[in-house]
């Protein structure tokens, strides 16, 4: 046990957060890949692993199993734009493929990341005073200061008791990454002025599409609309750019205060 505490503790923060990001994650690696997942292997084998592995582990490419791109991705959102642009730069050239193909292929790379995860999952009961490593007073700075969080959270609003309501393994994985599902919501206008707000369900070059206040779904030709997307989650994303070892522990720390 020893042992394991020091490697956890040495572990790069990239991996770290992967790990704990998907530990909150329902466990589906035992169970039979879904249809979608079987196609996007196909997909993938066909056009991506010669560069990025059978297994999404890495080649010529990088290791798309640890990728933040991939974790942060809901249903190609992510993924779709580099396969279709490439990364020239990078040597990966543009890939023609449908919207259904780079869906199969999400989820087939979610899949392979839920599945490499399983075996590293840490325990739910993982004792608190492994993690409790950071300063309270240096992360309350943080929350109200450079981290920006007060600007959408309250420590005696939606962060009331968070540290009652929540073991300390969810509360740093909700910390780093609250929740994989697309929150994305979009208002389009309409040549006469009318603006039409829901749920964002697809975004492409070409459309967009919403299910409406009563439930309708729409969809409308890009050319035709003025669109507006709204992301609750993106400045937790643009923060993982910027957040360091040191800020994540003290930030967690004084989460742990909220009871």
């Amino acid at each position: 046990m020893q042992t394991a505490r020091a490697f956890c503790r040495a572990l790069p923060f990239a991996l770290a957060f992967v790990m704990v990001a998907l530990a909150a994650l329902p466990v589906f690696a035992q169970e039979k890949p879904s249809a979608a997942v079987e196609s996007g292997k196909k997909a993938f084998d066909g056009n991506c692993a010669f560069c990025h592995g059978e297994d999404a582990t890495g080649g010529r490419g990088p290791d798309l199993v640890r990728s933040a791109l991939v974790a942060h991705d809901a249903g190609g959102n992510q993924i779709g734009p580099v396969i279709l642009n490439g990364r020239p730069s990078k040597g990966m050239p543009p890939l023609h493929m449908s919207d259904a193909q780079i869906e199969e292929i999400a989820a087939f790379l979610h899949y392979r990341q839920a599945q490499g995860l399983a075996s590293a999952r840490l325990p739910a009961n993982y004792a608190l005073k492994w993690m409790l490593t950071g300063n309270a007073a240096a992360g309350k700075a943080y929350f109200n200061g450079a981290g920006k969080c007060k600007e959408c959270h309250s420590p005696t609003g939606d962060l009331a008791h968070v540290a009652t309501r929540n073991s300390p393994l969810d509360l740093e994985a909700m910390m780093l990454y609250p929740g994989g599902a697309d929150h994305r919501t979009v208002t389009v206008t309409l040549p006469s002025g009318k603006t039409i707000e829901g749920p964002l369900d697809h975004l492409d070059e070409f459309t967009v599409s919403l299910h409406d206040s009563a439930g309708w779904y729409r969809s409308f030709a890009l050319d035709q609309v003025k669109v507006s997307v709204h992301d609750p989650l993106a400045a937790h994303r643009e923060l993982l750019d910027e957040v360091t070892q040191a800020d994540v522990h003290n930030l967690f720390a004084y989460l742990e205060t909220l009871k």
